[in-house]
């Protein structure tokens, strides 16, 4: 009797995963459209999938009425905490990182696109291999939230000097510095989550803009915190 209780509340428990679970391969997709291609869907999804089955089996529809609602988040932050182990940014590759970021934006004021590796190899003394990790590192990046982003380059110190309210504030003090398409694209970015493509396909703007605003949003946040 027992046991046979115990299958039904089994069986409930994965039909409950087994109906969300394309929302989790549509969540692992969309997630996969923003990172570079050394990314594998099928690895976001499988962590996306068996975070859900964790949860099912430990939902409590008395304490929440909505599983989906209760699971979205805590699927999503599984994949970002997955993105976050592969421990993509040495310190090393941290330093390359500002460099490069400081020669793109250098580069873009004579010129409409982004410096190749190639370009950037020469540029910075470094090797061309070395240019194109760091750059697909850093992309990687760009999907997580903005306290992960701060710690680049500088081993997570600015997040020490202030708390979580300042830093709201000191974002949208920021974001009045920008036009309101500049603004916009940070909005679509963040809060819409599109991709640079579909920003760009929707405002005009080449993919490179994008790419460089978002930089220089980071970058000032960075300056902001760090004074």
């Amino acid at each position: 009797m027992i046991d046979a209780y115990a299958q039904d509340i089994k069986h409930k428990e994965d039909e409950l995963a087994i109906q969300y679970l394309p929302a989790v391969k549509a969540m692992a997709f969309r997630l996969k459209e923003r990172l570079p291609s050394s990314i594998d869907y099928m690895d976001l999804s499988a962590i996306g999938t068996e975070e859900l089955i964790k949860l099912a089996r430990r939902y409590d529809e008395k304490l929440n009425d909505s599983f989906w609602g209760y699971a979205k988040k805590r699927v999503y932050g599984a994949m970002l905490d997955y993105l976050r182990s592969l421990d993509i940014l040495s310190r090393a590759s941290r330093k390359l990182v500002k460099a490069i970021n400081y020669a793109v934006e250098e580069y873009m004021l004579t010129h409409e696109d982004e410096p190749t590796d190639a370009e950037l190899s020469v540029i910075l003394d470094e090797s061309e291999v070395k240019v194109h990790d760091a750059r697909i590192a850093s992309s990687i990046y760009t999907v997580m939230p903005l306290h992960d982003q701060l710690h680049i380059g500088d081993e997570g110190a600015a997040l020490l000097l202030i708390e979580k309210e300042e830093l709201v504030e000191v974002i949208k003090g920021i974001l009045k510095g920008y036009s309101q398409r500049e603004q916009l694209i940070i909005q679509l970015y963040y809060f819409e989550e599109l991709t640079l493509r579909e920003i760009s396909d929707v405002l005009e703007i080449t993919e490179s803009r994008i790419s460089q605003i978002h930089k220089s949003v980071i970058h000032k946040i960075k300056e902001s915190v760090e004074t």
